[in-house]
């Protein structure tokens, strides 16, 4: 018979560290506040939390990857929204946000989450921020919890 191996939603004891982008802050406030309800639902204290703000999409990344290297958390919460305009500019900071946050991910030995919205619109990106379980920075925390849970067992 195989064996499974599989993380869990509990929290305790788990550092976590969070970046969010200022930019779009109506919606990246929200994907904040979903994670950070999902981390305590799930048993972390406001000890295990760190959250790290940034300028823009762009950036996060760049602070993950410090974040990774201090060796102080078991996983890392990449949060931002990157909306769609009229210029070529949201196809460049969206991939390369994704490629960053990724990059980071396979670098260092522990859980990189990309909770970073990619929307045609602001109707778009605020119905994926609401305050339901719709929201993707709530997805994304219990992601993170699931994943520094599974490192731990692998």
């Amino acid at each position: 018979m195989a064996r499974y191996i599989e993380g869990d939603q509990n929290a305790k004891g788990l550092r976590f560290g969070i970046v969010v982008s200022r930019f779009n802050d109506l919606v990246t406030s929200n994907l904040l506040s979903g994670a950070l309800s999902a981390f305590k639902e799930q048993g972390a204290d406001d000890e295990s939390l760190e959250v790290v703000r940034v300028p823009g999409a762009f950036e996060i990344p760049q602070a993950a990857k410090k974040l990774c290297s201090s060796g102080n958390f078991d996983a890392i919460l990449c949060l931002g929204a990157v909306i769609k305009g009229g210029t070529p500019h949201f196809e460049y900071v969206s991939a390369e946000t994704s490629r960053g946050i990724n990059q980071v991910g396979l670098e260092f030995n522990i859980p990189v989450l990309f909770g970073v919205l990619t929307t045609n619109d602001l109707e778009q990106a605020i119905a994926r921020s609401g305050p339901d379980s719709s929201n993707k920075g709530r997805e994304t925390a219990l992601a993170a919890v699931e994943m520094a849970n599974l490192y731990r067992k692998l």
